[in-house]
């Protein structure tokens, strides 16, 4: 998320309403919903979770049981037991 000076980007007469109800605070402006982006899309965070889930399901199927891949992936147990449920429906 990037800061934007108000006084560079806002009309004069704006700011002076918005001064009134926050004054000198941060405030959020949510984008338009046509304007937002599904989670994961700008990053490669959605492909590296992928990734693992599915190196967690192959270890699985090497032998590695539950308790063995929660500490292996630092997850907890039941995580582990919701991606291997996952993978294994797909």
């Amino acid at each position: 998320m990037n800061y934007k000076n108000a006084t560079q980007i806002l009309p004069q007469e704006l700011l002076t309403q918005i001064q009134k109800y926050i004054d000198g605070e941060f405030i959020y402006i949510p984008r338009l919903s046509e304007n937002k982006k599904p989670w994961g899309t700008t990053t490669t965070t959605q492909q590296e979770l992928t990734n693992r889930n599915y190196n967690i399901y192959a270890d699985y199927l090497a032998g590695f049981n539950i308790q063995i891949l929660a500490e292996k992936y630092f997850l907890a147990e039941k995580t582990i037991q919701h991606i291997i449920r996952q993978l294994k429906n797909d």
